[in-house]
């Protein structure tokens, strides 16, 4: 089947983006190395949160098809690559997934196509790690095919940003580049932002991030001190964000998670680092307090029971909400885990809800989530709040809960309940 768009990489980015291409009325192809993926989805079954079961089907039914094979990619028109890119040990970024695309692609590759890449990765990669790679098949990038860098901006669970409404930003390996992958995305897309090149692309996917990133630590940092000082965080957070300039509200939580936020600003760090030879101080200072966040809500839990006369050996501790964003089943880097785990180096008996997750597992051991949250309310010796989904209701835990941590500011002001 010819396509005019073969997809690499079927998970939380590239599904997506099929969808969107194939509600467009394009010819898509979707290829994965996972066969269980491929299966299901060609069996009408989602893997992950958005698209659903239903979308998948439609999806099917307009044409769409998943597959493993590489030589399908040969009949496409453009091809864009949406595979993971995590961290290796020494917090720069894994490309092999990248690399191994983009060797599929380049074994198939024929003059006319539009190659994207919209993995997240550090600033250079398309045109020194990608453009050889390509460019081994014997043809030119720029002149006998296409070359890209689009990073994705998807946010799942988001019900007011998409794919078709959020600027999508596309910077070429050449103008001409640049305006081949604007005209394929502006099929979908209503806005394009034409970047000067792959590199100035590249960075602002990491610029975003690192953004957030830092305003997070920010909050994550006065969390302690106000606590300290009796100081209503909350609240300092609410007044200011009544200024309408100058000001954006962040919020503080257990840690941060997702692939997003946790991961990107350590590939630009790691690109200063590797080819400047000095630190980006903000985004290690940030990972620093980020990271230490899990280890002080255990503190904050031992303390609170033992503000009581109870210590947290052998206390039941509930968890509740353990995504690492509200309203969707997404695991990914979610600081639940490692609460869960400090606490239970602590003493405590852990036990969880999560609306969105049946079954969660710490390493070796899997927990089930808990049948009648009431019960498990009334009867933990602490509510532990980690995410706010909108199936928790803040007054009934309040209400029902024996003491809670609330680290997501859902619950309102009771003596049982502590804010972090």
């Amino acid at each position: 089947m010819s396509a005019d768009l073969a997809v690499i990489g079927l998970g939380y980015v590239g599904l997506p983006l099929a969808q969107a291409a194939v509600g467009e009325g394009m010819r898509v192809l979707g290829l994965d190395v996972d066969e269980t993926v491929v299966r299901r989805l060609n069996g009408g079954h989602s893997h992950v949160d958005d698209p659903t079961d239903a979308d998948v089907d439609t999806m099917l039914a307009h044409g769409f098809r998943a597959t493993s094979d590489e030589r399908d990619l040969a009949d496409a028109d453009v091809v864009v690559v949406c595979v993971p890119t995590p961290l290796t040990e020494d917090a720069g970024p894994d490309l092999r997934a990248v690399q191994d695309a983009m060797r599929m692609v380049a074994r198939q590759l024929r003059p006319g196509i539009l190659v994207v890449l919209e993995s997240t990765t550090y600033p250079g990669t398309t045109d020194e790690v990608i453009l050889p790679l390509l460019e081994e098949s014997g043809l030119a990038a720029g002149r006998d095919f296409n070359l890209a860098f689009s990073p994705e901006r998807t946010d799942p669970g988001n019900s007011a940003f998409g794919i078709h409404n959020t600027p999508k930003v596309v910077g070429g390996l050449t103008p001409d580049c640049t305006d081949r992958a604007a005209s394929f995305y502006g099929r979908f897309v209503d806005t394009i932002v034409r970047a000067r090149g792959t590199r100035e692309a590249e960075t602002a996917k990491l610029l975003e991030n690192t953004y957030r990133h830092v305003n997070i630590a920010l909050v994550n940092e006065m969390t302690r001190f106000c606590h300290d000082l009796g100081i209503d965080l909350w609240d300092v957070i609410e007044c200011a964000a009544t200024k309408p300039f100058g000001f954006q509200p962040f919020y503080p939580g257990p840690g941060v998670g997702g692939h997003c936020i946790p991961i990107d600003p350590n590939y630009l760090s790691h690109n200063v680092r590797a080819k400047l030879g000095y630190p980006f101080r903000f985004v290690e200072l940030a990972q620093e307090i980020n990271a230490t966040m899990p280890d002080y809500v255990a503190r904050r839990a031992q303390d609170l029971l033992n503000d009581h006369g109870q210590a947290i050996k052998h206390a039941t501790v509930l968890l509740l909400g353990v995504t690492y964003k509200p309203d969707i089943a997404d695991q990914r880097e979610s600081p639940a885990v490692a609460v869960a785990r400090r606490l239970r180096a602590l003493g405590a008996t852990v036990r969880y809800h999560d609306p969105y997750v049946p079954r969660w597992s710490l390493g070796d051991d899997t927990l089930t989530c808990v049948d009648d949250l009431d019960t498990a309310l009334q009867t933990a010796d602490l509510t532990v709040l980690l995410q706010g989904h909108a199936d928790y209701d803040g007054e009934t835990i309040a209400a029902k809960a024996i003491r809670v941590l609330d680290t997501r500011g859902i619950t309102p002001r009771a003596p049982t309940v502590e804010h972090m």
